[in-house]
């Protein structure tokens, strides 16, 4: 086992390294939503019909989890810093490709480019992000993806201000030194500063543990990352699209729809620690999964703007703390091989939202196809009650967010 150096916690060093590591969870979020938040107006320029749109996307989520197989090694082989300050420059960089295309296929091609670029700084940030806790002792983990959403809501913010005045490509030449700038300052931190190893353990299980990675309660919490990753997924690429296109709203009000959700997430995985305090896994997964699936089947069905922004404000604290949630108690029950796996699964989800909710919105149009995301929210739901038993809270787990 690594020992590790423990820094007291109000040490500057680990202070620093905190905010570095913070800084770069916001840059993913705020650069994915600046993209994000542009679908619709992307969609136009290359004149693609749902059906195209979600291969293109597939491209994305495709190439973003096959990167996320492979990062590890490499923050092993060059260093977990060194590899998100690559990713974050990269995805700075690529950010601005898919505003270049003309064609599906073109968009689809500069996707793959950008999912790698996301995928690497995901898994990288938070191989910095392990380490960091580490040193911490303090589970701090849920601040950074907060970070994330707060930067999401940063990005959809920007582009909801920007969407009725630019057309993507000077959106997208705007975002790029913001990104670039931010990869300098932040990447100068991490790489001045010596970074406290995590023990062995945290990083990853061994050969010996492969049943624990299998066992019935990490598929079962993994099952529920999953459809909790394909409900966030969905979100994500879809909803602007519906609130603009079926709706009626303009493309600020589309980008403002996106900026709701991860507002609302953001908020809810701060109050997720008292949450599960509380009322325990269980309840916390049933209830929120229950309210996103209402959330979403009235901001599918409804030709009301505030009614959208209603139903949206409640998809969004309803899927919040699943997921997390979901990680945590795999964790429990199979250690970090337990998280691997049902991380895999979530993603796996993510991956399979934009072509099925496309190929569904071509045969019977797009509120039809967002029924999926509520068909997912109410699975997690369901897979969770039936699943009680398995669930526990360890007493480590109760001294912060999950």
């Amino acid at each position: 086992m690594t020992t590790t150096r423990s820094l007291p916690r109000g040490e500057p060093t680990l202070t620093r390294l905190r905010v570095a590591t913070t800084l770069f969870f916001a840059l993913g979020g705020f650069l994915f939503a600046g993209w994000a938040v542009r679908i619709p107006a992307l969609k136009e320029q290359v004149g693609a019909s749902p059906g195209p749109l979600g291969l293109a996307l597939l491209c994305m989520t495709g190439s973003a989890v096959l990167t996320m197989a492979v990062t590890g090694g490499l923050c092993r082989r060059f260093g977990s810093r060194q590899v998100t300050i690559a990713a974050a420059a990269l995805l700075s960089v690529s950010v601005v490709l898919p505003a270049l295309t003309h064609s599906a296929p073109v968009l689809g091609l500069s996707l793959i480019v950008f999912g790698i670029a996301y995928g690497g700084i995901d898994v990288a940030a938070n191989s910095v992000a392990v380490d960091v806790i580490a040193a911490l002792r303090r589970p701090v983990m849920p601040g950074f993806h907060a970070a994330n959403s707060f930067g999401s809501l940063a990005g959809a913010a920007l582009g909801g201000v920007l969407a009725p005045h630019l057309t993507p490509l000077p959106h997208m030449l705007l975002l790029m030194p913001v990104g670039l700038a931010a990869t300098v300052v932040g990447g100068r931190m991490l790489m001045a500063l010596p970074l406290p190893a995590a023990p062995a353990p945290a990083r990853a299980a061994g050969v010996g543990s492969l049943a624990r990675r299998v066992s019935v309660p990490v598929v079962v919490f993994g099952l529920i990352g999953l459809f909790a990753a394909y409900s966030q997924g969905a979100l994500d690429n879809w909803m602007p699209l519906h609130l603009s296109e079926d709706i009626g709203a303009g493309q600020a009000v589309a980008a403002a729809g996106y900026a709701v959700i991860q507002l609302t997430m953001g908020l809810m995985r701060l109050a997720g620690s008292r949450l599960l305090e509380r009322l325990g896994p269980t309840r916390v997964v049933v209830t929120g999964g229950l309210v996103a699936c209402a959330g979403t089947l009235v901001a599918a069905q409804t030709n009301s703007v505030p009614v959208a922004f209603a139903a949206l404000v409640a998809t969004g604290l309803g899927l919040a703390n699943i997921f997390p949630t979901a990680m945590a108690q795999a964790g429990a029950a199979g250690g970090p091989g337990g998280i691997a796996l049902a991380a895999t699964l979530g993603y796996c989800g993510i991956l399979v939202a934009p072509p099925s909710i496309g190929l569904l919105a071509d045969a019977f149009g797009l509120p039809a196809g967002l029924s999926l995301i509520a068909l997912a929210a109410a699975l997690a739901a369901l897979v969770s009650w039936p699943a009680r038993s398995l669930a526990t809270v360890r007493p480590a787990d109760r001294k912060g967010p999950t």
